[in-house]
């Protein structure tokens, strides 16, 4: 230790502390590297799965493709993962959850237009595959990455054979 600074600058030396000291106040949430590596991994995995469903939606030509879907996933799950941490309880945790989904619904309801035919609905996949990506979002804040990993790899097969399967109409 330097020990105590010059008479002149002591002030200087006493507002500098202040600021260190709020600057390591506001990032304690992230208490060891443990803490980090787990959050980083949350995010990052909803950031790519979601990216993988928009990719796929995206190669289809519809509007909200890869950065729609990413900022969703990653959304949902920072949404879950803050109040984990700060240790809310299972009750306040589905009341976070239920806020994300009305969201996520009305995000959805802005991807649907309907014309003037009931058979001139579109959107509706989009709008289903936004809500989905939300939910694979939280089920990675929440720390359920492999239940994560095996929805969007179910969701992608649905976006991607489903359409391809031969089509059965009623006689």
């Amino acid at each position: 230790m330097l020990g105590s600074p010059p008479q002149p600058f002591e002030p200087l030396y006493a507002m500098w502390q202040d600021i260190t000291e709020t600057l390591a106040s506001e990032f304690s949430d992230l208490p060891d590297a443990g803490q980090v590596t787990r959050i980083v991994l949350r995010l990052v995995i909803a950031a790519i799965l979601g990216g993988v469903l928009g990719y796929e939606r995206e190669r289809q030509g519809k509007a909200a493709g890869v950065r729609t879907h990413m900022l969703v996933a990653l959304g949902a799950a920072l949404f879950v993962l803050v109040p984990q941490q700060a240790g809310v309880s299972g009750a306040d945790m589905t009341r976070v959850i239920q806020g994300v989904v009305a969201g996520i619904g009305f995000l959805g309801a802005g991807a649907i237009i309907k014309g003037g035919a009931e058979e001139s609905v579109k959107g509706l996949t989009t709008a289903a595959g936004i809500w989905l990506t939300a939910a694979i979002g939280i089920a990675c804040g929440l720390g359920r990455e492999a239940t994560a990993v095996l929805s969007a790899l179910l969701a992608f097969a649905i976006l991607a054979l489903v359409p391809h399967l031969p089509r059965f109409r009623d006689n």
